[in-house]
Protein backbone atom coordinates (compact mmCIF):
# COMPACT_ATOMS: atom_id res chain seq x y z
CA UNK A 1 0.00 0.00 0.00
CA UNK A 2 1.30 3.27 -1.07
CA UNK A 3 1.79 5.93 1.45
CA UNK A 4 0.01 9.08 -0.10
CA UNK A 5 -1.19 10.81 3.04
CA UNK A 6 -2.13 14.18 2.56
CA UNK A 7 -0.50 16.00 5.76
CA UNK A 8 -2.10 20.05 4.11
CA UNK A 9 -5.75 19.25 2.61
CA UNK A 10 -7.04 22.50 1.58
CA UNK A 11 -9.92 23.89 -0.38
CA UNK A 12 -9.47 25.97 -3.56
CA UNK A 13 -11.78 28.50 -3.21
CA UNK A 14 -13.90 28.98 -6.96
CA UNK A 15 -13.71 32.79 -7.24
CA UNK A 16 -10.50 34.59 -7.57
CA UNK A 17 -9.52 36.55 -4.73
CA UNK A 18 -6.25 38.28 -3.81
CA UNK A 19 -4.00 37.23 -1.04
CA UNK A 20 -1.53 39.35 0.83
CA UNK A 21 1.21 37.46 1.96
CA UNK A 22 3.64 40.48 3.38
CA UNK A 23 3.51 42.98 5.78
CA UNK A 24 4.33 45.35 3.23
CA UNK A 25 1.61 44.10 0.60
CA UNK A 26 -0.96 43.90 3.92
CA UNK A 27 -0.05 47.44 4.71
CA UNK A 28 -0.57 48.82 1.04
CA UNK A 29 -3.98 47.06 0.93
CA UNK A 30 -5.17 48.73 3.77
CA UNK A 31 -3.76 52.06 2.86
CA UNK A 32 -5.61 52.20 -0.42
CA UNK A 33 -8.88 52.10 1.49
CA UNK A 34 -8.53 54.92 4.29
CA UNK A 35 -9.13 57.70 1.96
CA UNK A 36 -10.85 60.06 4.73
CA UNK A 37 -10.16 62.97 6.57
CA UNK A 38 -10.29 60.91 9.63
CA UNK A 39 -10.16 56.78 9.10
CA UNK A 40 -10.42 54.33 12.04
CA UNK A 41 -8.86 50.82 11.71
CA UNK A 42 -10.03 47.71 14.16
CA UNK A 43 -7.61 45.38 14.27
CA UNK A 44 -9.55 42.38 16.80
CA UNK A 45 -7.66 39.68 17.82
CA UNK A 46 -8.25 36.09 18.75
CA UNK A 47 -6.70 35.01 21.49
CA UNK A 48 -2.82 33.51 21.10
CA UNK A 49 -1.83 36.21 18.58
CA UNK A 50 1.95 37.02 18.84
CA UNK A 51 0.97 40.64 19.35
CA UNK A 52 4.83 42.25 19.42
CA UNK A 53 4.76 41.20 15.90
CA UNK A 54 1.32 42.65 14.92
CA UNK A 55 1.72 45.58 16.56
CA UNK A 56 5.38 46.53 15.12
CA UNK A 57 4.73 45.80 11.70
CA UNK A 58 1.13 47.91 11.47
CA UNK A 59 2.82 50.88 13.40
CA UNK A 60 5.69 50.56 10.64
CA UNK A 61 3.69 49.84 8.02
CA UNK A 62 0.67 52.15 8.42
CA UNK A 63 2.13 54.70 10.54
CA UNK A 64 -1.26 55.66 12.66
CA UNK A 65 -1.42 59.01 14.46
CA UNK A 66 -3.00 57.06 17.35
CA UNK A 67 -2.93 53.65 18.73
CA UNK A 68 -5.48 52.46 21.09
CA UNK A 69 -4.40 48.75 22.97
CA UNK A 70 -8.27 47.78 23.99
CA UNK A 71 -6.08 45.83 26.72
CA UNK A 72 -6.01 49.03 28.53
CA UNK A 73 -9.65 48.84 28.89
CA UNK A 74 -9.82 45.57 30.58
CA UNK A 75 -10.59 44.64 34.51
CA UNK A 76 -7.42 44.03 36.21
CA UNK A 77 -6.11 40.35 36.10
CA UNK A 78 -7.25 40.07 39.84
CA UNK A 79 -10.79 40.96 38.62
CA UNK A 80 -10.29 39.31 35.41
CA UNK A 81 -9.08 35.97 38.10
CA UNK A 82 -12.10 36.29 39.86
CA UNK A 83 -14.50 36.57 37.24
CA UNK A 84 -13.47 33.45 35.53
CA UNK A 85 -12.64 31.40 38.83
CA UNK A 86 -16.15 29.37 38.99
CA UNK A 87 -15.85 28.41 35.71
CA UNK A 88 -12.26 27.63 35.67
CA UNK A 89 -12.02 26.01 39.05
CA UNK A 90 -8.86 24.62 41.05
CA UNK A 91 -8.82 21.32 39.44
CA UNK A 92 -5.24 21.11 36.87
CA UNK A 93 -7.83 19.59 33.96
CA UNK A 94 -11.76 20.34 34.38
CA UNK A 95 -13.78 22.75 34.72
CA UNK A 96 -17.14 24.58 33.62
CA UNK A 97 -18.25 25.66 30.25
CA UNK A 98 -18.44 29.25 30.58
CA UNK A 99 -21.23 31.21 29.68
CA UNK A 100 -19.23 34.62 30.22
CA UNK A 101 -20.02 37.23 26.95
CA UNK A 102 -16.59 39.56 25.98
CA UNK A 103 -17.93 42.45 27.79
CA UNK A 104 -17.81 41.25 30.70
CA UNK A 105 -14.05 41.61 30.73
CA UNK A 106 -13.77 45.35 30.08
CA UNK A 107 -14.58 48.07 32.57
CA UNK A 108 -17.42 50.26 31.11
CA UNK A 109 -15.36 53.89 32.41
CA UNK A 110 -12.30 52.73 30.45
CA UNK A 111 -13.85 52.02 27.30
CA UNK A 112 -15.96 55.40 27.97
CA UNK A 113 -13.07 57.24 28.07
CA UNK A 114 -10.78 55.49 24.83
CA UNK A 115 -13.88 56.19 23.12
CA UNK A 116 -14.00 59.51 23.92
CA UNK A 117 -10.36 60.30 22.95
CA UNK A 118 -11.39 58.88 19.47
CA UNK A 119 -14.46 60.98 19.14
CA UNK A 120 -11.81 63.96 19.59
CA UNK A 121 -9.45 63.20 17.12
CA UNK A 122 -10.53 65.31 13.93
CA UNK A 123 -8.20 64.14 11.21
CA UNK A 124 -5.39 60.82 10.58
CA UNK A 125 -5.29 57.26 11.06
CA UNK A 126 -6.25 55.92 14.22
CA UNK A 127 -5.82 52.32 15.42
CA UNK A 128 -7.55 50.22 17.88
CA UNK A 129 -5.96 47.04 18.74
CA UNK A 130 -6.36 43.72 20.80
CA UNK A 131 -9.13 41.44 21.97
CA UNK A 132 -12.37 43.43 22.43
CA UNK A 133 -11.10 46.42 19.71
CA UNK A 134 -14.23 46.11 18.10
CA UNK A 135 -15.96 46.83 21.48
CA UNK A 136 -14.56 50.42 21.65
CA UNK A 137 -15.15 51.27 18.55
CA UNK A 138 -18.00 49.77 16.65
CA UNK A 139 -18.44 51.49 13.44
CA UNK A 140 -14.55 51.54 11.97
CA UNK A 141 -13.56 52.36 8.66
CA UNK A 142 -11.94 48.71 8.35
CA UNK A 143 -12.43 45.85 10.74
CA UNK A 144 -9.67 43.60 10.30
CA UNK A 145 -9.71 40.84 12.41
CA UNK A 146 -7.00 38.05 13.27
CA UNK A 147 -7.65 34.77 13.43
CA UNK A 148 -5.69 32.00 15.21
CA UNK A 149 -5.71 27.96 14.85
CA UNK A 150 -6.20 26.04 17.86
CA UNK A 151 -3.25 23.86 17.81
CA UNK A 152 -0.83 26.49 17.14
CA UNK A 153 -2.49 28.17 20.11
CA UNK A 154 -1.77 25.04 22.21
CA UNK A 155 1.62 25.06 20.66
CA UNK A 156 2.39 28.76 21.88
CA UNK A 157 1.13 27.51 25.17
CA UNK A 158 3.53 24.67 25.29
CA UNK A 159 6.85 26.97 24.48
CA UNK A 160 5.79 29.46 27.59
CA UNK A 161 4.84 32.19 24.74
CA UNK A 162 1.21 33.40 25.51
CA UNK A 163 -0.81 33.88 28.01
CA UNK A 164 -4.85 33.04 28.67
CA UNK A 165 -7.41 36.06 28.02
CA UNK A 166 -6.93 38.93 30.25
CA UNK A 167 -3.78 37.87 32.43
CA UNK A 168 -0.35 37.22 32.52
CA UNK A 169 0.34 33.57 32.79
CA UNK A 170 2.91 32.28 29.91
CA UNK A 171 4.84 29.91 32.55
CA UNK A 172 1.85 28.39 33.85
CA UNK A 173 1.83 24.68 33.50
CA UNK A 174 0.25 23.58 30.15
CA UNK A 175 -2.92 21.74 31.43
CA UNK A 176 -4.23 24.79 33.05
CA UNK A 177 -3.72 27.21 30.76
CA UNK A 178 -5.24 24.56 28.05
CA UNK A 179 -8.04 23.88 30.67
CA UNK A 180 -8.99 27.60 31.01
CA UNK A 181 -8.62 28.11 26.87
CA UNK A 182 -10.74 25.36 26.58
CA UNK A 183 -13.84 26.21 28.90
CA UNK A 184 -13.40 30.61 28.88
CA UNK A 185 -11.34 31.80 26.18
CA UNK A 186 -11.92 29.90 23.18
CA UNK A 187 -15.73 30.10 24.18
CA UNK A 188 -16.15 33.82 24.78
CA UNK A 189 -14.13 34.73 21.57
CA UNK A 190 -16.19 32.28 19.84
CA UNK A 191 -19.39 33.99 20.95
CA UNK A 192 -17.62 37.78 19.61
CA UNK A 193 -16.45 36.30 16.22
CA UNK A 194 -19.61 35.03 15.31
CA UNK A 195 -20.95 38.10 15.63
CA UNK A 196 -18.37 40.05 13.93
CA UNK A 197 -18.43 37.57 10.92
CA UNK A 198 -20.36 39.62 8.29
CA UNK A 199 -18.79 43.21 9.34
CA UNK A 200 -15.01 41.76 8.21
CA UNK A 201 -13.11 43.88 5.64
CA UNK A 202 -10.53 41.99 6.13
CA UNK A 203 -9.16 38.10 7.73
CA UNK A 204 -5.24 38.25 8.87
CA UNK A 205 -3.32 34.79 9.31
CA UNK A 206 -0.35 35.00 11.54
CA UNK A 207 -0.20 31.63 12.55
CA UNK A 208 2.93 31.51 11.08
CA UNK A 209 5.28 33.99 12.63
CA UNK A 210 7.06 36.65 10.33
CA UNK A 211 5.08 34.98 7.23
CA UNK A 212 1.32 36.61 7.51
CA UNK A 213 -1.39 36.53 4.84
CA UNK A 214 -4.67 38.58 4.35
CA UNK A 215 -7.76 38.32 2.13
CA UNK A 216 -10.71 40.22 2.14
CA UNK A 217 -13.86 38.92 4.60
CA UNK A 218 -15.77 38.37 1.19
CA UNK A 219 -13.48 36.08 0.40
CA UNK A 220 -13.40 34.29 3.80
CA UNK A 221 -17.19 34.04 3.81
CA UNK A 222 -16.94 33.08 0.28
CA UNK A 223 -14.91 30.00 1.16
CA UNK A 224 -16.75 29.03 4.37
CA UNK A 225 -19.59 28.59 2.05
CA UNK A 226 -18.10 26.65 -0.61
CA UNK A 227 -16.42 24.68 1.82
CA UNK A 228 -20.18 23.84 3.35
CA UNK A 229 -21.27 22.30 -0.59
CA UNK A 230 -18.28 20.06 -1.21
CA UNK A 231 -16.36 16.88 0.03
CA UNK A 232 -13.08 18.72 2.13
CA UNK A 233 -10.19 17.40 4.77
CA UNK A 234 -9.34 19.45 8.00
CA UNK A 235 -5.64 19.87 8.48
CA UNK A 236 -4.45 16.32 10.48
CA UNK A 237 -2.36 17.34 13.60
CA UNK A 238 0.20 14.83 14.93
CA UNK A 239 1.00 14.56 18.21
CA UNK A 240 3.55 12.36 20.52
CA UNK A 241 2.90 10.90 23.71
CA UNK A 242 3.61 8.66 26.44
CA UNK A 243 2.48 5.32 25.17
CA UNK A 244 2.49 6.84 21.31
CA UNK A 245 3.58 4.29 18.82
CA UNK A 246 5.08 4.15 14.84
CA UNK A 247 2.94 3.09 12.92
CA UNK A 248 1.99 6.76 11.83
CA UNK A 249 5.22 7.05 10.68
CA UNK A 250 5.09 5.08 7.84
CA UNK A 251 1.86 5.44 6.76
CA UNK A 252 1.11 9.31 7.23
CA UNK A 253 4.82 10.03 6.25
CA UNK A 254 6.19 11.61 9.48
CA UNK A 255 8.96 12.32 10.52
CA UNK A 256 11.32 8.81 11.62
CA UNK A 257 13.26 10.44 14.11
CA UNK A 258 10.77 11.38 15.77
CA UNK A 259 10.17 9.69 19.14
CA UNK A 260 6.65 8.51 19.04
CA UNK A 261 3.24 9.76 17.43
CA UNK A 262 0.18 8.94 20.07
CA UNK A 263 -2.20 10.59 18.47
CA UNK A 264 -3.33 12.19 15.36
CA UNK A 265 -6.47 14.88 15.25
CA UNK A 266 -7.71 14.26 11.59
CA UNK A 267 -11.45 15.00 12.28
CA UNK A 268 -12.04 17.46 14.99
CA UNK A 269 -13.34 20.81 13.92
CA UNK A 270 -13.36 22.09 17.20
CA UNK A 271 -9.33 21.71 17.23
CA UNK A 272 -7.79 21.44 13.47
CA UNK A 273 -7.84 24.11 10.90
CA UNK A 274 -8.61 24.58 7.56
CA UNK A 275 -6.96 25.86 4.72
CA UNK A 276 -8.56 27.71 1.98
CA UNK A 277 -6.44 28.45 -1.26
CA UNK A 278 -6.74 31.12 -3.31
CA UNK A 279 -4.45 31.61 -6.06
CA UNK A 280 -1.90 29.02 -4.69
CA UNK A 281 -1.47 30.50 -1.23
CA UNK A 282 -3.11 28.65 1.19
CA UNK A 283 -4.65 30.74 4.37
CA UNK A 284 -5.21 28.69 7.81
CA UNK A 285 -8.28 29.49 10.01
CA UNK A 286 -9.91 27.35 12.61
CA UNK A 287 -12.20 24.44 10.64
CA UNK A 288 -14.75 25.62 13.36
CA UNK A 289 -15.45 28.82 11.68
CA UNK A 290 -17.32 26.86 9.04
CA UNK A 291 -19.99 25.42 11.60
CA UNK A 292 -20.05 28.64 13.07
CA UNK A 293 -21.32 30.66 9.51
CA UNK A 294 -22.73 28.00 7.85
CA UNK A 295 -23.92 25.63 10.50
CA UNK A 296 -27.74 24.13 8.69
CA UNK A 297 -25.76 23.90 5.26
CA UNK A 298 -22.54 21.68 6.95
CA UNK A 299 -24.98 19.78 9.71
CA UNK A 300 -28.14 19.68 8.35
CA UNK A 301 -31.51 20.76 9.98
CA UNK A 302 -31.82 18.05 12.61
CA UNK A 303 -28.25 17.93 13.79
CA UNK A 304 -28.27 21.87 13.86
CA UNK A 305 -31.47 21.67 16.05
CA UNK A 306 -29.97 18.85 18.20
CA UNK A 307 -26.34 20.25 18.62
CA UNK A 308 -26.38 24.02 17.57
CA UNK A 309 -23.00 25.28 16.12
CA UNK A 310 -20.94 22.13 17.30
CA UNK A 311 -20.04 19.46 14.95
CA UNK A 312 -20.13 16.48 17.20
CA UNK A 313 -18.79 13.58 15.96
CA UNK A 314 -15.28 13.01 16.45
CA UNK A 315 -12.30 11.50 14.55
CA UNK A 316 -8.42 10.65 15.45
CA UNK A 317 -6.09 8.14 15.80
CA UNK A 318 -4.63 6.53 18.45
CA UNK A 319 -1.14 4.98 17.91
CA UNK A 320 -0.04 2.39 20.67
CA UNK A 321 2.28 0.30 17.55
CA UNK A 322 5.54 -0.72 19.47
CA UNK A 323 4.30 1.78 22.36
CA UNK A 324 2.27 1.49 25.02
CA UNK A 325 -1.18 0.96 26.67
CA UNK A 326 -3.34 3.66 26.77
CA UNK A 327 -4.61 4.76 30.19
CA UNK A 328 -7.25 2.95 31.74
CA UNK A 329 -10.45 5.22 31.59
CA UNK A 330 -14.08 5.74 31.75
CA UNK A 331 -15.97 8.67 30.36
CA UNK A 332 -18.80 10.33 32.21
CA UNK A 333 -22.53 9.42 32.14
CA UNK A 334 -24.53 12.41 30.74
CA UNK A 335 -26.38 13.13 33.86
CA UNK A 336 -23.06 13.43 35.09
CA UNK A 337 -21.17 15.58 32.74
CA UNK A 338 -24.69 17.67 32.39
CA UNK A 339 -24.14 18.28 36.06
CA UNK A 340 -20.64 18.62 36.84
CA UNK A 341 -19.32 20.42 33.53
CA UNK A 342 -22.15 21.94 31.76
CA UNK A 343 -22.16 19.76 28.81
CA UNK A 344 -24.82 18.49 27.41
CA UNK A 345 -23.62 15.56 25.69
CA UNK A 346 -21.04 12.81 26.83
CA UNK A 347 -18.28 11.11 25.08
CA UNK A 348 -19.52 7.76 23.25
CA UNK A 349 -17.30 6.50 21.43
CA UNK A 350 -15.41 3.41 19.70
CA UNK A 351 -12.40 2.01 18.72
CA UNK A 352 -12.05 1.03 15.17
CA UNK A 353 -8.87 -0.99 14.20
CA UNK A 354 -7.10 0.53 11.50
CA UNK A 355 -4.56 -1.82 12.08
CA UNK A 356 -3.12 -4.32 14.74
CA UNK A 357 0.09 -6.97 15.31
CA UNK A 358 -0.57 -10.62 16.53
CA UNK A 359 -0.62 -9.79 20.45
CA UNK A 360 -2.60 -6.78 19.53
CA UNK A 361 -6.21 -5.98 22.72
CA UNK A 362 -8.20 -3.99 23.52
CA UNK A 363 -9.55 -3.62 27.50
CA UNK A 364 -13.12 -3.42 27.63
CA UNK A 365 -15.17 -3.44 30.27
CA UNK A 366 -15.45 -5.69 33.66
CA UNK A 367 -14.19 -9.13 34.76
CA UNK A 368 -17.35 -11.48 35.37
CA UNK A 369 -15.71 -11.97 39.10
CA UNK A 370 -15.19 -8.02 39.54
CA UNK A 371 -15.58 -6.91 43.13
CA UNK A 372 -15.87 -2.86 42.89
CA UNK A 373 -14.86 -1.84 46.46
CA UNK A 374 -11.41 -4.17 45.77
CA UNK A 375 -11.37 -2.74 42.25
CA UNK A 376 -11.19 1.11 43.84
CA UNK A 377 -9.41 0.28 46.64
CA UNK A 378 -6.30 -0.87 44.55
CA UNK A 379 -6.67 1.50 42.32
CA UNK A 380 -5.78 4.34 45.20
CA UNK A 381 -3.47 2.06 46.41
CA UNK A 382 -1.56 2.38 43.19
CA UNK A 383 -2.17 5.97 42.68
CA UNK A 384 -1.14 6.49 45.90
CA UNK A 385 2.16 4.87 45.01
CA UNK A 386 1.73 1.59 46.56
CA UNK A 387 1.34 -1.74 44.31
CA UNK A 388 0.88 -1.26 41.11
CA UNK A 389 -2.49 -2.09 39.47
CA UNK A 390 -2.65 -5.37 37.80
CA UNK A 391 -5.49 -4.05 35.51
CA UNK A 392 -6.51 -7.68 34.37
CA UNK A 393 -7.54 -8.87 37.49
CA UNK A 394 -10.35 -6.41 37.24
CA UNK A 395 -10.73 -5.46 33.34
CA UNK A 396 -11.32 -7.45 30.65
CA UNK A 397 -9.67 -7.89 27.65
CA UNK A 398 -10.42 -9.04 23.89
CA UNK A 399 -7.98 -9.93 21.02
CA UNK A 400 -8.05 -7.13 18.75
CA UNK A 401 -7.34 -7.57 14.85
CA UNK A 402 -7.46 -5.73 11.80
CA UNK A 403 -11.43 -4.08 10.89
CA UNK A 404 -12.72 -5.30 14.37
CA UNK A 405 -14.62 -2.71 15.82
CA UNK A 406 -15.21 -2.39 19.82
CA UNK A 407 -18.21 -0.03 20.78
CA UNK A 408 -17.60 2.24 24.03
CA UNK A 409 -20.42 3.84 25.40
CA UNK A 410 -20.17 6.17 28.43
CA UNK A 411 -19.74 4.42 31.82
CA UNK A 412 -17.50 1.79 30.16
CA UNK A 413 -13.73 0.91 31.75
CA UNK A 414 -11.71 0.79 28.48
CA UNK A 415 -8.41 0.92 26.89
CA UNK A 416 -6.54 0.07 23.84
CA UNK A 417 -3.58 -2.19 24.27
CA UNK A 418 -0.15 -2.31 22.84
CA UNK A 419 0.59 -2.40 19.21
CA UNK A 420 -2.69 -1.54 18.18
CA UNK A 421 -3.98 1.16 15.33
CA UNK A 422 -7.30 2.48 16.84
CA UNK A 423 -9.16 5.12 14.67
CA UNK A 424 -11.32 6.85 17.86
CA UNK A 425 -15.23 7.59 16.45
CA UNK A 426 -16.63 9.40 19.19
CA UNK A 427 -19.19 12.26 20.64
CA UNK A 428 -16.77 15.42 20.65
CA UNK A 429 -16.60 15.94 24.51
CA UNK A 430 -13.21 14.53 24.23
CA UNK A 431 -11.40 16.18 27.40
CA UNK A 432 -13.67 14.66 29.47
CA UNK A 433 -12.07 11.29 30.17
CA UNK A 434 -11.68 10.55 33.71
CA UNK A 435 -8.41 8.53 34.05
CA UNK A 436 -8.20 5.12 36.33
CA UNK A 437 -4.30 4.05 36.01
CA UNK A 438 -1.63 5.25 34.32
CA UNK A 439 0.72 2.23 34.45
CA UNK A 440 3.02 4.32 36.57
CA UNK A 441 3.89 6.70 33.60
CA UNK A 442 5.02 10.13 33.61
CA UNK A 443 3.33 12.78 31.04
CA UNK A 444 6.19 14.30 28.34
CA UNK A 445 6.39 17.45 30.70
CA UNK A 446 7.54 15.25 33.50
CA UNK A 447 4.63 15.68 35.78
CA UNK A 448 2.97 12.58 36.84
CA UNK A 449 -0.65 12.73 34.13
CA UNK A 450 -4.06 13.44 36.47
CA UNK A 451 -5.69 10.39 37.72
CA UNK A 452 -9.65 10.73 38.45
CA UNK A 453 -10.81 7.95 40.34
CA UNK A 454 -13.07 10.14 42.46
CA UNK A 455 -14.81 11.23 39.11
CA UNK A 456 -14.26 7.59 37.84
CA UNK A 457 -15.78 5.58 40.53
CA UNK A 458 -18.64 7.41 40.21
CA UNK A 459 -19.67 6.77 36.77
CA UNK A 460 -17.95 3.12 36.10
CA UNK A 461 -21.19 0.93 35.06
CA UNK A 462 -20.31 -2.22 36.82
CA UNK A 463 -22.52 -4.49 35.30
CA UNK A 464 -20.95 -4.33 32.02
CA UNK A 465 -18.81 -7.59 32.21
CA UNK A 466 -17.54 -10.08 30.15
CA UNK A 467 -20.94 -11.35 28.96
CA UNK A 468 -22.65 -7.95 28.33
CA UNK A 469 -19.96 -6.68 26.75
CA UNK A 470 -19.54 -9.69 23.95
CA UNK A 471 -22.95 -9.35 23.74
CA UNK A 472 -23.67 -5.69 23.42
CA UNK A 473 -19.63 -4.16 22.36
CA UNK A 474 -17.94 -6.35 20.47
CA UNK A 475 -17.90 -6.68 16.68
CA UNK A 476 -21.71 -6.29 16.36
CA UNK A 477 -21.24 -6.02 12.33
CA UNK A 478 -24.63 -6.63 10.39
CA UNK A 479 -24.72 -6.61 6.88
CA UNK A 480 -27.55 -4.24 5.53
CA UNK A 481 -27.74 -4.10 2.53
CA UNK A 482 -25.39 -5.66 -0.96
CA UNK A 483 -25.37 -5.25 -5.13
CA UNK A 484 -22.90 -5.68 -7.98
CA UNK A 485 -19.57 -4.73 -6.30
CA UNK A 486 -20.31 -3.43 -3.01
CA UNK A 487 -21.78 -4.41 0.55
CA UNK A 488 -23.02 -2.12 3.52
CA UNK A 489 -22.29 -2.89 7.10
CA UNK A 490 -23.68 -1.42 9.89
CA UNK A 491 -20.84 -1.99 12.86
CA UNK A 492 -22.20 0.31 15.27
CA UNK A 493 -22.39 2.34 17.54
CA UNK A 494 -24.29 0.95 20.65
CA UNK A 495 -27.86 2.00 21.04
CA UNK A 496 -27.12 4.35 23.93
CA UNK A 497 -24.47 6.33 21.29
CA UNK A 498 -26.09 8.64 19.11
CA UNK A 499 -23.71 7.78 16.24
CA UNK A 500 -24.44 5.47 13.57
CA UNK A 501 -21.41 4.05 11.68
CA UNK A 502 -21.56 2.13 8.45
CA UNK A 503 -19.06 0.37 6.47
CA UNK A 504 -18.93 -0.29 2.93
CA UNK A 505 -16.62 -2.31 1.39
CA UNK A 506 -16.55 -1.68 -2.91
CA UNK A 507 -14.94 -2.68 -6.04
CA UNK A 508 -16.90 -0.31 -7.82
CA UNK A 509 -19.03 2.86 -7.55
CA UNK A 510 -21.36 3.40 -4.00
CA UNK A 511 -23.98 5.53 -4.25
CA UNK A 512 -24.27 7.37 -0.75
CA UNK A 513 -26.68 10.46 0.26
CA UNK A 514 -26.38 12.53 2.87
CA UNK A 515 -29.95 12.38 4.15
CA UNK A 516 -29.87 16.18 4.92
CA UNK A 517 -27.01 15.01 7.37
CA UNK A 518 -23.73 15.84 8.14
CA UNK A 519 -21.07 12.46 7.23
CA UNK A 520 -17.48 11.80 8.45
CA UNK A 521 -16.00 9.13 6.88
CA UNK A 522 -12.28 7.32 6.69
CA UNK A 523 -10.82 5.04 3.84
CA UNK A 524 -9.61 2.13 6.23
CA UNK A 525 -8.88 -0.32 3.25
CA UNK A 526 -6.98 0.72 -0.34
CA UNK A 527 -4.59 2.95 -1.63
CA UNK A 528 -7.08 5.84 -2.68
CA UNK A 529 -10.71 6.37 -3.37
CA UNK A 530 -12.83 9.31 -5.50
CA UNK A 531 -15.95 10.95 -4.31
CA UNK A 532 -18.13 12.03 -7.19
CA UNK A 533 -21.60 14.21 -7.29
CA UNK A 534 -23.60 12.55 -9.78
CA UNK A 535 -25.02 15.85 -10.31
CA UNK A 536 -21.67 17.71 -10.82
CA UNK A 537 -22.38 19.73 -7.86
CA UNK A 538 -18.53 19.65 -6.78
CA UNK A 539 -15.47 18.92 -8.27
CA UNK A 540 -14.50 15.06 -7.60
CA UNK A 541 -11.78 15.06 -4.37
CA UNK A 542 -9.68 12.18 -3.97
CA UNK A 543 -8.70 10.67 -1.13
CA UNK A 544 -5.58 8.24 0.14
CA UNK A 545 -5.95 5.58 2.73
CA UNK A 546 -6.51 6.62 6.29
CA UNK A 547 -7.42 10.21 5.24
CA UNK A 548 -10.33 11.67 7.14
CA UNK A 549 -12.73 13.22 5.30
CA UNK A 550 -16.19 15.49 5.49
CA UNK A 551 -19.35 15.17 3.51
CA UNK A 552 -21.50 18.47 4.21
CA UNK A 553 -25.29 17.50 4.73
CA UNK A 554 -26.24 19.73 1.77
CA UNK A 555 -23.99 17.42 -0.54
CA UNK A 556 -27.18 14.80 -0.79
CA UNK A 557 -26.08 12.65 -3.59
CA UNK A 558 -22.48 11.17 -3.62
CA UNK A 559 -20.30 8.28 -4.87
CA UNK A 560 -17.16 6.77 -3.91
CA UNK A 561 -15.45 4.20 -5.44
CA UNK A 562 -11.66 3.08 -6.24
CA UNK A 563 -9.14 5.11 -7.83
CA UNK A 564 -5.79 5.32 -9.77
CA UNK A 565 -4.30 1.89 -8.51
CA UNK A 566 -7.10 0.68 -6.16
CA UNK A 567 -9.14 0.60 -9.68
CA UNK A 568 -10.58 -2.96 -9.46
CA UNK A 569 -9.47 -3.73 -6.16
CA UNK A 570 -11.55 -3.98 -2.91
CA UNK A 571 -11.60 -0.73 -0.88
CA UNK A 572 -13.80 -0.16 2.28
CA UNK A 573 -14.69 3.14 4.32
CA UNK A 574 -15.92 3.66 7.77
CA UNK A 575 -19.10 6.11 7.76
CA UNK A 576 -20.31 8.16 10.88
CA UNK A 577 -23.37 10.09 11.01
CA UNK A 578 -25.87 11.35 14.07
CA UNK A 579 -29.17 9.16 14.08
CA UNK A 580 -31.99 10.82 13.18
Amino acid sequence: MKNKFNKYPSVKVSENYKCCTSWNSISEELLQKLINKKNIVVIETYHGVYDDEIISEIKNGINPKYFINAQDAMLSEDEIKTLVYPDVTDDRIFGFLTNLQIEQFFNVDKIKELQDIIDSIDEGVIVVYGIGASLICGNPTLLVYADMARWEIQLRFRKNEISNLGITNPNEDFARQYKQAFFVDWRVLDRLKKRLFENIDYLLDTNKRDTPKMISGKALLDGLKQTATQPFSVVPFFDPGPWGGQWMKDFCNLDKDAENYAWCFNGVPEENSLLLEFDGETVEIPSINVVFYQPEELLGEMVHGRFGDEFPIRFDFLDTFDGGNLSLQVHPLTEYIQEHFGMHYTQDESYYMLDAKPDAEVYLGLRDDVNPKTMIAELREAQNGGKPFDAKKHVQTFPAKKHDHFLIPAGTVHCSGINGMVLEISATPYIFTFKLWDWGRLGLDGLPRPINIEHGEKVIKWNRTKLWTEKHLVNQVEVIAEGDGWREERTGLHEREFIETRRHWFTKKVLHNSNGGVHMLNLIEGDEAIVESPKNKFKPFVVNYAETFIIPAMVGEYTIRPFGESEGKECATILAYVRG
